[in-house]
């Protein structure tokens, strides 16, 4: 019995079953439809690779054999040993043929079967790409950005690499514990008995360790994930934690967590570097058992030096693959309930279809319409039930209301993002669903309260809502967002490389480099959704004044919740719970004394 690869790979703790292993295997076989005679050249190497790393032990023995009652003979005959053609060599030459053909057969499996994984890999990840850009974001709004990112790297590495490695040694493992156990009957019935003993008692010790192990690591696991959100806490909370003397107090929460974490990580290691020692020890005692009494048929002539010989190259090629076959079949289950969870993503609704001939906005007015919009997340939880306004081309809107009342959620049907549960919206007197989401969006320029950028420099930042724009436009643009002094004032100018974390710049100046995206698009209908919340009082008026400019024969949507600065607005909507409770313009609604009067005043007491 050979030191067996009995180790736990704790990488690998998720042994998740697929919940339809069937439905997953088929739909697994179409989707390589493409691959179909790759994956039968792998089969037939397999079952070539598998035939021939039998038989060379059992040619192996003839030789051996061959050799050895030929030595005997010379020495008998007081003659030199030689090894001719005829004679030793050619069954020799014929050895070496045989395991050159099966380095050949595992080189091509292996090399094919690689190919095919990536292969695989590359067009899973090619559709979920596709995918997600036909998702509705309630599909976002629901699912955990982690379970996402899950989908498009975990499972789809684990997948790969079970596909890889995982599926040829089952092949290869079924194959090669039949074949090396039919033949070790052959030779001996009583020490394959021995062998089949002694592999039995360390695959019981394996899989109760590794029961115990699971349950080590599952600690550990939790242990790391509390020590990770510790350390993201501490770090992105250090000001906090500075300004209220609270270093000590996250230190020892710190060392708490760790000192868990290694306790956790001591009876893991424990548990995995004693399994190995313990079924080498159980091997260990079989193979002595079996020496024993092979060696014993072997003087009393029951077994050749050949079989001898062969038989322990049989016990190495069948312990191993009799010991990993548990480990593989779960790797296997793993990455086909991997492969599930990637096709129920595949499965999900998407989005509308675009219509079959569009219609074209080309020089949008920015007249909007809302007629009797009902809209709701979910069918049984309906927001929006009869909302309905007009606004003429070039008002300024003034979207105002408490958190949840519904004010970014009319943006998102402006825009659709969601799509509307009765109703229509029009644009230009055209309904929005009759025209491409591209024509649609490009009438539209949106700055929203979160900035976020890229990994660029700030010209490009600039530039992502007009990528072909000239540096004379972006600098336009910079200039007219009140950003350009800031830009020029970083070590490289425009050329400054940013990231979306960027902390060398302020969340006004990140503010202001989005808004400068919206100059320099010039669309037709502005999206201002508390686009100023993040600047100080004297940017927000040099910003003001800028939109002011831009705001000019524009139809603009303005999401507030400080109230001084929209009293200027044509309209004023007051949302709450997803319904227009009042429309008017700032003199209008205070007459009214209504809602709009109260949150007005409230903010000025």
């Amino acid at each position: 019995m050979s030191d067996n690869n009995t180790q736990i790979y704790e990488d690998e703790m998720d042994f998740a079953s697929p919940n339809h292993m069937r439905r997953t295997l088929r739909r697994l076989w179409v989707s390589v439809n493409d691959q179909h005679k790759r994956l039968i050249v792998v089969l037939v190497s397999v079952v070539f690779y598998t035939l021939l790393s039998v038989a060379a032990p059992f040619y192996s023995a003839h030789i051996v054999d061959l050799l050895w009652n030929s030595i005997k003979e010379a020495m008998a005959g007081g003659e030199a040993f030689r090894v001719t053609w005829h004679h030793g060599g050619r069954d020799i030459f014929i050895l070496l043929l045989i395991y050159l053909a099966t380095a050949f057969f595992y080189t091509l499996q292996s090399f094919l079967m690689a190919s095919f994984a990536e292969n695989l890999s590359l067009r899973l990840r090619t559709e979920i790409s596709t995918k997600l850009n036909r998702l509705p974001l309630s599909y976002f709004d629901r699912n955990q950005t982690g379970a996402i990112l899950s989908r498009t790297t975990n499972d789809l590495d684990k997948m790969a690499e079970a596909l890889q490695t995982g599926l040829l040694k089952l092949f290869t493992a079924a194959g090669m514990v039949v074949g090396s156990l039919i033949i070790m009957f052959r030779f001996s019935a009583w020490l394959t008995m021995i062998f089949l003993l002694f592999t039995g008692l360390a695959m019981l010790s394996t899989r109760a360790a590794s029961a115990k192990t699971l349950k080590y690591a599952m600690e550990r696991q939790k242990c790391v994930s509390k020590v990770t959100a510790l350390v993201e806490e501490s770090y992105s909370g250090r000001v906090i934690i500075k300004a209220f003397n609270q270093e000590q107090d996250s230190s020892r929460r710190m060392h708490e967590a760790t000192q868990e974490l290694a306790g956790a990580s001591r009876k893991v290691d424990f548990m995995i570097n004693a399994i190995n020692p313990a079924v080498r020890m159980i091997n260990r005692f079989g193979q002595v058992l079996i020496v024993i009494l092979a060696g014993r048929m072997l003087i009393n002539g029951s077994l050749t030096v050949g079989v001898f010989q062969a038989f322990f190259q049989y016990v190495n090629q069948a312990s191993e693959p009799l010991t990993e076959v548990a480990y593989m079949v779960n790797s296997m289950q793993s990455a086909l309930a991997s492969v599930e969870r990637i096709y129920d993503m595949l499965d999900e609704p998407e989005i509308s279809q675009e219509p079959a001939l569009p219609a074209l906005v080309e020089r949008v007015q920015g007249k909007v319409e809302f007629r009797n919009v009902r809209f709701g997340y979910s069918p049984d939880r309906i927001l929006m039930k009869d909302v309905s306004l007009s606004v003429r081309p070039g008002q300024k809107i003034a979207i105002v209301g408490s958190t949840g009342a519904g004010k970014t959620t009319l943006i998102n049907l402006l825009m659709r993002f969601y799509e509307v549960n009765g109703g229509n919206i029009l644009l230009d007197g055209k309904d929005i669903r009759t025209l491409s989401r591209a024509n649609l969006r490009s009438c539209f320029g949106m700055v929203l309260q979160d900035t976020w950028l890229f990994e660029g420099t700030i010209a490009e930042n600039i530039a992502y809502s007009k990528p072909d724009a000239a540096r004379e436009e972006i600098i336009a643009a910079a200039k007219a967002a009140r950003v350009d002094f800031f830009v020029r004032t970083m070590p490289a100018g425009y050329d400054t490389v940013l990231t979306n974390d960027s902390e060398h710049i302020s969340v006004g100046q990140r503010q202001l480099l989005t808004i400068a995206r919206v100059f320099l698009l010039n669309p037709a209908v502005l999206i201002l959704d508390e686009a100023t919340s993040s600047v100080d009082t004297r940017t927000e008026m040099e910003i003001g004044r800028a939109m002011k400019e831009l705001m000019k024969n524009r139809t603009s949507f303005v999401i507030a919740h400080r109230l001084s600065t929209i009293v200027d607005a044509d309209l004023i909507l007051l949302m709450q719970d997803g319904t227009i409770v009042e429309q008017g313009n700032h003199r209008e609604l205070l007459r009214a004394e209504g809602a709009y009067a109260d949150l007005y005043y409230s903010q000025f007491a």
